[in-house]
């Protein structure tokens, strides 16, 4: 990882000098002006610059495709067994999270019909109660209707 990253900095590091190397240039005499004296580059960016770059000339250098940079798998058995151990790890962490948001979600759904469960059970009690009252009211007033001939008393 590191070598890949001292790569990739370099890589940078060179393309940023270059890209300024050639904006720091001018353009180039005319091939009458030879005897005018030309700009030079400071030692510190880089060698001496050819005379006809393509940037001091308006076209656009070509850029080389951009790779990718990958590490070939080391033939050690320890960075093997690392590799491989980092692997199931992985896999065990995604089918861990995996489990856990499905339990979750079976919690959630145990829950609601457990709070369904409860709201029939109480509708049910109360419509088994209505149903008590109704019944015990008729008894009462067919027994009322049924009970003592007029006019006489049923207290004692």
């Amino acid at each position: 990882m590191t070598q890949i990253r001292s790569l990739l900095i370099g890589t940078a590091l060179t393309a940023l000098a270059s890209s300024a190397a050639f904006a720091q240039t001018g353009a180039q005499p005319a091939p009458g002006a030879a005897a005018q004296p030309q700009m030079q580059m400071p030692a510190a960016q880089g060698a001496d610059m050819a005379p006809a770059a393509p940037a001091a000339q308006g076209v656009m250098p070509v850029t080389p495709a951009p790779q990718r940079l990958v590490a070939p798998g080391s033939a050690d058995p320890l960075v093997q067994k690392r590799d491989a151990n980092a692997q199931a790890n992985a896999e065990y962490r995604a089918s861990k999270k995996a489990s856990k948001a499905q339990m979750k979600q079976e919690k959630k759904d145990a829950k609601a019909q457990y709070k369904q469960d409860v709201r029939n059970a109480k509708v049910n009690k109360q419509a088994d109660k209505a149903a008590a009252n109704n019944e015990m009211n008729a008894q009462m007033q067919g027994a009322q209707g049924q009970g003592a001939a007029p006019g006489t008393d049923t207290h004692q």
